[in-house]
């Protein structure tokens, strides 16, 4: 799988990636991460990649010009997603997830700064993802959150899969939250482990952490319980 992710703070995006899981999943050849950085992609010897918007008003929108040119340089898979974080997106979920992991290749456009000239929509971007309805300066750190999301779902990059499996939001469970876990020390503060957890009674478990998973999500999460899954 190869993930391009476009942005003029490449430093920012390429932090995320060297560490933890992501760094591990580049490391045994599951995924390819190409950083691309906007500002090759200009003119002008101020490598400029914004401007004021026609009209007037507040704020810089980031050019059409090297975007489209970014995009098009890739040149890769001609049907994958071209994906700009966006607060006018659909919401990104674990389903979205699932999706993007089959893919073999995504690109990604972190917008900057009041937005991107809105040709860019209509020229090369496919699809558009919001992480939450609140605002954030860039879309880099949306993007990094769903390349995590994503590259974890790829076999072989974690190292138990039956982690990730009964994971909140995952199929497995309804997408519903995960049960309440614990471990040492069995009391604190006079909080104790729940006795079925040490019991050694694996039916038993599972039982519990299903009624667990069901009881938070009512509790913290009601909305779930009512989506269509």
């Amino acid at each position: 799988m190869k993930i391009n992710i476009i942005t003029i703070f490449p430093d920012v995006v390429e932090s995320v990636l060297s560490m933890g899981m992501l760094s591990v999943a580049a490391k045994k050849s599951l995924v390819t991460y190409n950083v691309v950085n906007l500002r090759n992609y200009t003119k002008d010897k101020h490598r400029t990649v914004d401007d004021a918007p026609y009209g007037g008003g507040g704020g810089m929108i980031l050019m059409v010009e090297p975007i489209v040119q970014a995009v098009e340089d890739l040149a890769g898979d001609s049907a994958s997603p071209v994906i700009l974080l966006s607060p006018a997106g659909k919401r990104f979920d674990q389903r979205l997830a699932h999706r993007y992991a089959a893919e073999r290749e995504l690109t990604f456009i972190c917008g900057r700064y009041k937005g991107v000239d809105e040709r860019v929509r209509d020229i090369v971007v496919t699809e558009e993802v919001s992480i939450g309805d609140f605002i954030l300066s860039g879309g880099e750190i949306a993007a990094a959150a769903c390349v995590e999301a994503i590259v974890r779902l790829k076999d072989d990059v974690l190292g138990n899969e039956d982690t990730r499996d009964s994971d909140s939001f995952e199929k497995e469970r309804d997408y519903l939250l995960d049960s309440a876990y614990y471990t040492r020390p069995e009391e604190f503060r006079g909080h104790r482990v729940p006795d079925v957890l040490l019991s050694g009674n694996h039916k038993e478990i599972e039982k519990w952490r299903r009624e667990s998973s069901l009881k938070r999500t009512e509790r913290l999460r009601p909305d779930l319980l009512k989506r269509d899954n």
